[in-house]
């Protein structure tokens, strides 16, 4: 998940109450379709249209999610990916409706981890762990650096040969200033294996890799 706009600092609603969840399930071939077409529909979005189309066609494809979630509630994999969707709408969106969708975000990952903290190798851990270091702190938002690199680290203790765990922890040690533990991170990233079915994906995020590692060049 990527942000591209600063959102605008507003006030978080109350704290969501917490639920009962129903317990994880191994994903069914329907769901597993609609998973897969989640995932490329969101590369092809998010590295392959111009600018100016990425907000409705995001907005398009986090509908698509709701949708399978509220088909399969106890499919961890669907939430997260509703809840990676939700965040980078939120990033093509800007302005005042951009919060409400992190926070949106925030409680489908949440609700992913206490399905299954594995799923996806971790991946809610790593996209609720992006979503602290680059969402506005209290009282403005619920960002939190100390919680982003708690998160972050359980991820990669998850996967840590992965291409997203690496990469998002780079960026924020990046933000962070602590620029030899980022390059280390970012350049384990970039060395990543492919994921099957994921080519698309995976060289949008080298670049953003390649952005970040020369962005560094600079500061070592």
């Amino acid at each position: 998940m990527k942000t591209r706009h600063h959102l605008l600092a507003l006030t978080l609603a109350a704290a969501l109450g917490a639920g009962l969840s129903l317990p994880a399930l191994a994903l069914g071939d329907a769901a597993r379709q609609q998973l897969d077409g989640i995932q490329a529909r969101w590369a092809e979005v998010n590295y392959k249209l111009p600018d100016k189309q990425r907000e409705a066609a995001f907005a398009d494809l986090a509908q698509q999610a709701a949708q399978a979630v509220a088909a399969e509630p106890a499919a961890a994999e669907l939430r997260i990916w509703h809840g990676i969707v939700l965040s980078t709408y939120a990033g093509a969106k800007g302005g005042l409706g951009a919060l409400d969708l992190v926070k949106k975000a925030k409680a489908e990952l949440e609700e992913a981890l206490k399905l299954d903290p594995k799923a996806l190798d971790g991946s809610a851990y790593t996209s609720l762990g992006s979503l602290y270091y680059q969402v506005p702190g209290w009282p403005l938002g619920f960002g939190d650096d100390a919680k982003a690199e708690v998160l972050l680290k359980q991820a990669l203790a998850i996967n840590p040969d992965g291409i997203d765990p690496n990469f998002f922890y780079g960026d924020f040690l990046l933000r962070k200033k602590r620029y030899p533990q980022a390059k280390a991170a970012l350049e384990k990233a970039l060395a990543a294996p492919d994921r099957a079915g994921r080519a698309a994906a995976d060289e949008g995020r080298r670049g953003e890799i390649r952005q970040r590692l020369k962005e560094l060049e600079s500061r070592l």
